[in-house]
């Protein structure tokens, strides 16, 4: 049932679903350039392509750099502990550890503690990529043009926003 000013309360059938174009604010634009999701995307192809040269150097990918920046960082860890890190999928994260452990940069092996688990650790080989690595986040803080300052402020926006997303709805 509706009234003249649109559903009733005992007409659930007939309201609009929680987070639907129904319930969206009017002020919101439909133009490319004021999406944050296209600036982001933008963005983020920008920094990854500016990475390339100085990944493919070491002869890593970006994600496969991303790997190892955590497991420098954190030692060894199983695949579900780095899959969450990154964000990543196991089946993302299988094809990547088997090109590092076939690049010779790490090795996989089951736990003893849990043989469901298995872990991934860093090679003598990908220790030694880390001494090369150590002059890549300069070269690309260079190549941004921003402060270290600025830097910061952004990473922080952004890992804000990150923390945020998960409480939005999506329109359906």
């Amino acid at each position: 049932m509706t009234n003249e000013e649109g559903p009733t309360a005992d007409s659930p059938d007939e309201s609009p679903a929680a987070g639907s174009p129904d319930e969206c604010a009017p002020a919101g634009s439909l133009l490319l350039d004021d999406q944050l999701c296209f600036a982001l995307y933008a963005a983020q192809r920008a920094v990854t392509g500016a990475y390339r040269p100085l990944l493919e150097a070491l002869g890593l990918t970006y994600p496969q750099y991303l790997v190892m920046l955590v497991l420098w960082e954190r030692g060894k860890l199983t695949v579900k502990e780095l899959a969450g890190t990154l964000r990543l999928d196991y089946g993302t994260m299988s094809p990547l550890l088997k090109r590092l452990e076939s690049a010779g940069l790490v090795r996989r092996e089951r736990s003893a503690l849990d043989e469901r688990s298995v872990l991934v650790a860093v090679t003598g080989r990908g220790e030694e990529l880390r001494e090369r690595a150590e002059c890549v986040p300069s070269a690309l803080l260079a190549g941004t043009r921003l402060t270290a300052d600025e830097v910061a402020r952004l990473r922080a926006d952004l890992r804000r926003l990150t923390s945020m997303l998960p409480a939005v709805s999506t329109p359906k």
